[in-house]
């Protein structure tokens, strides 16, 4: 590698001006994700542990660059740990970023329709429902909270869960591609009890609460109204008509 310039006893090539602009954008888009958090000042005392110990290494001060570097691990563990919350959003935003979702294939055009018929049936009967769409992110750890199914997707299936006298009929079913993977899962419950002055129902509150944590779809009927509900991203659009319902799920879940 041909050396562009020097620096006393510093030699930088053009991979390292590259290395430097990748780690740049990164603590910069990183700072900007958390500007407005306390985590942010934490952020700051790891930057400047890890400036000192690249400093110590150049200039050969083995013991203070050792006890820098353990201060660094124990720096980012405590971070990892004390900002969970922060680092589930930041890692929410990566996984529903064009280029990461372009690994990930996500096939709902097949399953709206059947989704469509059972919800329209679902309401008019006011029969509670709650229906799950991962999209980029891996729900396994809330497939494990009920039971598993791993059977093709149809409307009458859906409405045999749902049907009050059902043991399965509690708690959300799980849909990837075309298949219902499990049913009567349990979702975390959100710390909001209203949503736009309106208050929120067990089933409205585990379908935000699940938004709020993965990148997925969560699907309401309301079992007193009979209303539709989505959450989205800690978000809730409340009572869609059930003739709009399939372009909403299309523009949320569409590759």
């Amino acid at each position: 590698m041909i050396d562009l310039f020097k620096i006393g006893f510093l030699t930088v090539t053009l991979i390292d001006l590259v290395d430097i602009a990748i780690v740049t954008t990164f603590f910069y888009w990183l700072y900007s994700r958390l500007r407005d958090t306390i985590a942010v000042n934490v952020l700051f005392g790891l930057v400047i542990v890890i400036a000192l110990s690249f400093i110590t290494e150049a200039v050969n001060l083995k013991s203070l660059n050792w006890i820098l570097r353990t201060i660094s691990d124990i720096w980012l563990i405590a971070f990892i740990v004390l900002f969970q919350p922060e680092i589930r959003k930041l890692l929410m935003i990566i996984s529903r970023s064009r280029i990461f979702r372009s690994f990930v294939q996500t096939k709902i055009s097949d399953v709206i329709d059947e989704i469509t018929d059972a919800v329209k049936e679902l309401s008019e009967k006011h029969i509670g429902a709650l229906i799950v769409f991962p999209r980029s992110q891996n729900v396994q750890m809330t497939i494990d909270t009920g039971i598993r199914i791993q059977a093709t997707l149809t409307k009458e299936l859906v409405l045999s869960i749902f049907n009050v006298k059902s043991p399965l009929h509690d708690g959300a079913i799980i849909i990837e591609n075309n298949i219902i993977v499990a049913a009567r899962c349990i979702l975390p419950l959100s710390q909001q009890t209203k949503f736009k002055g309106k208050n929120l129902g067990t089933r409205h509150r585990a379908a935000l609460g699940l938004s709020e944590q993965i990148d997925a779809i969560i699907l309401v009927v309301s079992e007193e109204t009979g209303s539709i509900s989505v959450a989205d991203s800690g978000e809730l659009n409340l009572n869609i008509h059930i003739d709009n319902l399939a372009a909403v799920l299309t523009s949320k879940l569409a590759d």
